[in-house]
């Protein structure tokens, strides 16, 4: 069978599919609301993969695998919709995995964001960072932000991602979105070129190594609004991670620096609904406050949680609180909460408290 990368793509858009895999000696799979289902057809072999890769893989990217293993980039589907496609060897062979991004930026209001976010992100210096495994929605949150901010502010944003993947059109705001590899050869280097391109907001879309994240604090403290993204669950474990990132002699200075510059971190993950229908978004929410600022400089980061919750009154909320709410609204089932509890012995108790059936 000669298999045609458009036709895959139609039938993951018409079944729903976030994601399509594709590997040697298995039929074409997508996952559908949190599951993988294989197609009911042949199984792929060496030489389809090979064929499929080149249809979308552009020449650079070839190379790229050829001499690394693997190759990131994004690509458009007509005016559906628009996919991040990783290719990568196994076992000598090709396989991919393709992403939907949908072609739609959904507000924040679509998304459920807290209300409150709205203000934090119209300051107009510091850092803000969205946090969460990968799949969790970082992505599409900091799209509505972004399109937030560019459809009420008259601001110069400049996105650095890898790839791009939503598209803002320019509304109030002139956006210019730079792509690692296509129009920059490294996140740290499109920030340390942003500066001199007059940006009001700078967007990292990955902050990776030690390079890229000395140069995003470096850029909120200069005066900017940085959003970045960073692969840790919870607010504290992610100021932590940045800390860990730098050499011993080099954390005071940055405890001190993310002290005065943080302005927010947003976690989130996404749960099944318990009516299998979708996915609900679950956050925690930390807003730097003198308490919390006093903590981050002294070290005492396994304290931030304890503050987050006495802090409600401020917008603040546990990821395992926030989850708690969506069990007793019923949106989602024990045992998936559970899974995404960061403390299950926490809100095992809270549930068993509540009288919420087991």
């Amino acid at each position: 069978m000669a298999w045609e990368m458009n036709k895959l793509l139609d039938v993951a858009l018409q079944q729903g599919a976030s994601d399509i895999h594709l590997t040697v000696n298995k039929p074409p799979s997508f996952r559908i609301r949190g599951d993988i289902k294989s197609l009911k057809t042949e199984s792929l072999t060496a030489e389809d993969m090979i064929s499929l890769m080149k249809q979308i893989t552009p020449d650079h990217g070839q190379e790229e695998i050829a001499e690394v293993g693997s190759h990131d980039f994004a690509i458009g589907f007509e005016d559906k919709a628009r996919f991040r496609v990783n290719v990568f060897k196994q076992m000598g062979c090709i396989a991919m995995v393709l992403r939907q991004i949908p072609s739609e930026i959904l507000s924040m209001e679509q998304l459920n964001l807290p209300d409150h976010l709205k203000e934090l992100i119209m300051r107009p210096r510091g850092m803000i960072l969205v946090t969460g495994p990968t799949g969790s929605g970082k992505s599409t949150s900091l799209a509505a932000m972004i399109d937030y901010i560019n459809a009420n502010c008259h601001h110069h944003i400049i996105t650095i991602e890898d790839p791009v993947e939503f598209v803002h059109p320019h509304k109030k705001s002139i956006v210019n979105q730079r792509e690692v590899h296509n129009d920059l050869p490294t996140f740290s280097e499109g920030l340390r070129r942003a500066l001199r391109e007059d940006p009001d907001i700078i967007l990292v879309g990955e902050m990776r190594d030690l390079e890229t994240i000395s140069a995003a604090i470096s850029a909120a403290e200069t005066g900017h609004l940085v959003f970045g993204t960073l692969h840790t669950t919870g607010a504290a474990r992610t100021i932590d991670r940045i800390i860990d990132a730098f050499p011993m002699n080099q954390q005071e200075m940055v405890r001190t620096q993310l002290a005065g510059n943080l302005v927010a971190v947003v976690s989130q993950a996404l749960l099944p609904k318990a009516d299998g229908k979708g996915r609900v978004a679950a956050f925690e929410i930390m807003i730097l406050n003198a308490a919390i600022s006093n903590l981050i400089r002294e070290s005492k980061t396994f304290r931030i949680d304890s503050t987050i919750q006495t802090s409600a009154n401020q917008g603040m909320i546990l990821m395992d609180d926030f989850i708690f709410k969506l069990l007793q609204q019923g949106l989602v089932t024990l045992e998936e909460a559970l899974l995404k509890a960061k403390d299950q012995a926490y809100l095992t108790r809270k549930v068993t408290e509540a009288g919420i059936a087991t």
